[in-house]
């Protein structure tokens, strides 16, 4: 089966390969502390379908326990090494299968092999929590190999630790216009991808959530971040096939035979 990529919206996407769905920061709430859900409909039911959840780290919108209580009875959930003492409410998802791991762990489901990388990014569960867990990347490996960036700014060994990979699910967004070194912004994904050898990218992390009340503050900050990520892949990774997604829309990305 070709391999198949699904935004859901925000960080959560749909992996398809080799008869394994992997699932990626799930997210399927309407509202999440001040943010709200500003486009794109709540993910349908078949998208808590998976075999294996792949959290990247701590932060509420990527590590969401009531969206993973959602998950199906056994489903496999890796999270970062530490996270279900910073997060106690992961130990009542009795009917989940949690497994801790840290850069360089791999864990084979069915024919796919999942590969923890590092990514640079603050791994506490709050702005000034005392727990910490690494924050992570994921390279889902069977027909492809797909880069999930979960939160990550650009560092030094990126195309060492992850690289070469078929397609990148990259982050180009956030909340507002001032994302730190420890994000990727339409600029820095770019020149992620440029370090990384994709052949496809999906940008993902922009134009779902934004905060309550701030709907007419700095639109651009929403709704443009893909199409400038698609305006400097040109420039910066020519060659590269970026495939921006409306929510739920699904593309069978090129890979290498």
């Amino acid at each position: 089966m070709p391999v198949e990529i699904t935004w859901w919206g925000h960080a959560t996407c749909t992996v398809e390969d080799s008869d394994v769905r992997v699932l990626t920061d799930p997210l399927f709430a309407r509202r999440l502390a001040h943010l709200r859900r500003r486009r794109g409909a709540v993910p349908p039911d078949d998208a808590r379908r998976a075999d294996v959840a792949l959290v990247s780290h701590l932060h509420a919108d990527h590590l969401h326990v009531p969206s993973l209580a959602a998950l199906a009875p056994d489903t496999r959930v890796l999270v970062p090494r530490g996270a279900t003492r910073a997060v106690p409410a992961l130990r009542r998802l009795s009917h989940l299968r949690i497994t801790e791991v840290a850069p360089g762990d791999t864990v084979a489901v069915g024919d796919v092999v999942v590969r923890a990388v590092p990514a640079r990014h603050d791994g506490r569960r709050l702005p000034v929590g005392p727990h910490r867990a690494p924050a992570l990347g994921y390279v889902v490996a069977g027909e492809a190999r797909t880069y999930f960036a979960g939160d990550t700014g650009l560092f030094a060994a990126m195309a060492e630790e992850v690289g070469p990979v078929d397609v990148a699910l990259l982050p180009v967004g956030g909340w507002g216009p001032y994302l730190g070194e420890e994000h990727l912004d339409a600029g820095r994904a770019a020149e992620a991808l440029a370090r990384l050898g994709a052949r496809s990218a999906v940008p993902v992390h922009y134009g779902t959530y934004w905060p309550i009340g701030m709907d007419a503050v700095r639109p651009h900050e929403f709704h443009a971040p893909g199409d400038e990520f698609v305006r400097l892949a040109a420039e910066r990774a020519p060659g590269v096939v970026v495939h921006r997604l409306g929510h739920g829309e699904r593309v069978r990305p090129e890979v290498a035979r």
